[in-house]
C-alpha cells in the first residue's frame, strides 16, 4: 500500500461527516438512496476505520459485535478512484484485528455478489444467500472464523 495512505478511526465530527458521506456516495446514492440511509443504529456501538490521503476520506468500513464472541463488518467502501491499491485489504484487517483482539471467534458480514472474490482471498466462506437490495443488489453471509 502507498505510504500516503493512513488507515485509521475517525475521531472528528468532521471526520466522521465525511466517513458517512462517503458510505452514502458508494453504497446508497448510486441507488437513488436517501442521505441518511447509510447509518444504523448500531453505528454509536462500532467500530469504524477509515483510509486517508492528504486529509481526504477514500475508504471506510465499520465492525460491531453481535455477542461476545462474534462480530460484524458492514459498510465497507472504498472511492472509485483509488480501488485496487490495497486500501480495502488494510481496512479489513484493522477491522479483523481490532474485532479478534477485542474477544471474536467469528466475523460475519453480507457481500454483494461482486465483492464476493475479495473476502474469499481473505479467508471468509459463503454460508447463507442474502436479500436483494434496492431490488438489485444480490448479497450473501459470509464468515471467517
Amino acid at each position: 500500500m502507498r505510504s500516503d495512505i493512513e488507515i485509521r478511526k475517525p475521531e472528528t465530527k468532521q471526520e466522521f461527516e465525511q466517513y458517512y458521506n462517503l458510505r452514502w456516495q458508494i453504497l446508497r446514492q448510486p441507488w437513488s438512496q436517501l442521505k441518511g440511509s447509510e447509518q444504523d443504529e448500531m453505528d454509536k456501538n462500532s467500530t469504524h476505520f477509515m483510509a486517508v490521503i492528504d486529509n481526504k476520506i477514500i475508504g471506510c468500513g465499520r465492525g460491531h459485535f453481535n455477542s461476545d464472541t462474534q462480530a460484524q463488518i458492514r459498510y465497507m467502501a472504498v472511492d472509485q478512484n483509488y480501488r485496487k491499491l490495497g486500501i480495502g485489504l488494510w481496512i479489513l484487517k484493522a477491522l479483523e484485528d481490532y474485532l479478534t483482539g477485542n474477544g471474536a471467534k467469528e466475523i460475519i458480514l453480507k457481500a454483494r455478489g461482486n465483492a464476493i472474490p475479495f473476502y474469499e482471498r481473505n479467508g471468509y466462506v459463503i454460508y447463507e444467500e442474502g436479500e436483494i437490495l434496492f431490488g438489485e443488489i444480490k448479497h450473501y453471509w459470509m464468515r471467517k472464523k
